[in-house]
Parts: C-alpha cells; sequence; structure tokens
C-alpha cells in the first residue's frame, strides 16, 4: 500500500508559475485544498490581509485533494501549504519533503455520507451490494474511512469494492445512484445531505479530537525568514478568530472564493462535474458548523496520527512528530 501513496505523491503534480520580483522582496508561493478545511487561507485572501502584513503571495494554487497538494509540496515554487494532516505526513515520510507544521487550521471535517434507502447502519457497509466511494489510499479521507471499519470491527474486505474518486465525482456518482456510501471532506459532505443523502457519521462520532489540517511551511522559510511564518501564524489566528465571530459573512466570502477558486482548479476531466454543483451559502455554513477552527494543535495527537498511518502502510516508519512540528510561531 505504501507504494500505491508513493504513487500518488509522484502523480499528482499540477503546474504553477512563480513570479520573483527584482524589487528584492521575498515571495511565497501558497497552496490551499479546494475545501472549507483552508477557510483561514481564503477569508485572508478575500480581505487582503496577506497583503497588509506586507506578505507577497506570488503564487496562489488550489487542489481538489489534499494528495494532489502533497506532491505539489515537492517543487520549489511551494513554500506555504494548507493541507490535512495525513497527506501532509505522507510528504515528509514518504517523498522526504523538508517540512513543518507551524499552526493546526480544524478539527474533524469529514463525513460518511449514504443513501438512507439503502444503508441504515455502518454496519450495512459489509453487503455485497453497497458501492462504496473514497478519494486516494492515504488521503485523510481513506483514514477516516479506516478508522470507521475499526471502530465498527468490519470486515477489512470492503476495501475490494471501494471506488477511488475525487470528491465532486463521488458525489455526482451519489447523485446518479452509482454509490450508496461515501466517505467524504467538508463541504462536500454536507452538500451530499443537501442533495438528500444522509449524515451517517462524523469525525466526531469516529476519531475523538481529530486534527484536520495544518498550516506547513518549508524548512528553508523559516530557516531564512522567520518573520515571513510568523505574519503567517498571525494571519491564520486572526482569520479564524473572524471566522468564528463571524460565521454567516464567513460562509459568504467562502462561496465567492470557492466559486472564483473552482473556474481553475478542477481538471478538464473534472470540470463538467464540478459545474453541476452548487455551492450555496446555506450548505457552507452548515459544513463550517461541523468543523472547529483552531489555529492551536496538540502534538500528542499528531504523534497519534502518524502511529496510526504507520499501522495503515502509509508510511514505513514512525517518527516523533517533533520532527514536523515548530509550534514557535504560537506563541
Amino acid at each position: 500500500m505504501r507504494k500505491m501513496v508513493l504513487f500518488f505523491v509522484g502523480l499528482l503534480i499540477f503546474t504553477s508559475i512563480n513570479e520573483n520580483g527584482n524589487s528584492g522582496e521575498v515571495t511565497i508561493g501558497m497552496a490551499v485544498e479546494f475545501t472549507d478545511h483552508a477557510a483561514c487561507a481564503y477569508i485572508s485572501r478575500d480581505k487582503g490581509w496577506f497583503k497588509e502584513e506586507g506578505l507577497k503571495v506570488a503564487a496562489y494554487e488550489s487542489y481538489v485533494t489534499g494528495m494532489a497538494l502533497a506532491a505539489a509540496l515537492a517543487r520549489g515554487d511551494i513554500q506555504v501549504a494548507f493541507i490535512c494532516l495525513v497527506p501532509a505526513i505522507n510528504a515528509y515520510a514518504n517523498a522526504r519533503v523538508p517540512i513543518k507544521i507551524v499552526a493546526g487550521t480544524h478539527k474533524y471535517g469529514f463525513g460518511l455520507v449514504v443513501n438512507p434507502n439503502k444503508v441504515k447502519t455502518v454496519n450495512d457497509l459489509e453487503k455485497p451490494d453497497i458501492r462504496i466511494g473514497c478519494v486516494q489510499v492515504g488521503a485523510a479521507s481513506d483514514a477516516f474511512m479506516r478508522k470507521t471499519i475499526d471502530k465498527y470491527h468490519l470486515d477489512r474486505s470492503i476495501f475490494n469494492k471501494v471506488q477511488r474518486m475525487n470528491p465532486p465525482q463521488q458525489l455526482l456518482a451519489m447523485k446518479m445512484g452509482k454509490l450508496d456510501a461515501a466517505f467524504l471532506p467538508e463541504h462536500w459532505a454536507t452538500m451530499a445531505e443537501e442533495s438528500g443523502f444522509k449524515m451517517l457519521k462524523m469525525g466526531q462520532n469516529i476519531w475523538p479530537e481529530m486534527q484536520g489540517s495544518v498550516l506547513l511551511v518549508k524548512d528553508g522559510l523559516i530557516k531564512d525568514n522567520p518573520e515571513i511564518v510568523r505574519k503567517l501564524v498571525k494571519v491564520s489566528r486572526k482569520a479564524t478568530d473572524w471566522t468564528n465571530k463571524y460565521p454567516e459573512e464567513a460562509a459568504r466570502i467562502m462561496v465567492r472564493q470557492l466559486q472564483l477558486t473552482g473556474e481553475r482548479v478542477f481538471p478538464i476531466e473534472v470540470a463538467n462535474v464540478a459545474s453541476k454543483l452548487e455551492i450555496t451559502p446555506k450548505v457552507l455554513l452548515s459544513s463550517m458548523n461541523r468543523l472547529e477552527y483552531s489555529i492551536d494543535i496538540d502534538s500528542n495527537e499528531v504523534q497519534k496520527t502518524i502511529d496510526y498511518v504507520v499501522k495503515q502502510d502509509y508510511i514505513k516508519n514512525s517518527f516523533r512528530a517533533e520532527n514536523i512540528l515548530d509550534l514557535r510561531f504560537l506563541k
């Protein structure tokens, strides 16, 4: 399985442009996931808070999945990423990308959504006619699926019938009656619920204290420009606090940002799928209320996640959480 994770990390590389000016200013390339997991990044961009802090973002890219973003981290032009913890661990351990997690962004943010006419309980997933969707092996949604299987002691032969596709493809497949259950990240899980499916389980039900996403930077940025990292954490805290204080306005901003970003983020073969799925402020507000937005992060929970992904054969060897964490900028 670890070979599969390495394969996807190597395969899912996208093209970007890094524009370095001649003024001597330090520019940074930033990458985010195309979900409300990265709310603090999208809102900071919308409100101009990166510029306000003097941060010059030369490349700002979004990715449909965390695995695609993890692949992009291997490139030199991406120094900053808002990414799920699990693919961040994969990038560090498998691709040897020199990164440090400097803050959290949220807890939880995943759901098991089902056709209520065919799936009444988690144990129904074992039925041979139940079709299940999930993203690639090594992704956070895949880890959430495995935690669910562990918690309910399901037969691991379930993996043999899981159909691997990205979140918008899963949602459309459910609407077309081609999937009966899907393990999805937010906001996609709540979008499925809004379409008439049932949210059977959420991250809170399956994985207590689950660290969803994190803010990470390349080691070189910390070494050469620690003040930039300090400002990134400062802006992330500001945006997170604002999101928690003004959730309805935050949801409206997220709709606008995701709509603008969606025009660029989807590969051609996915664009037609995504265009059929409407993101509304109501859906975003419901989805965002299911996350716990906070930039604080517990090193013990990070260690538990590292140890868990080793057991799932995402990575070969465990390592100390301190090796991937640098939390001095939270102080």
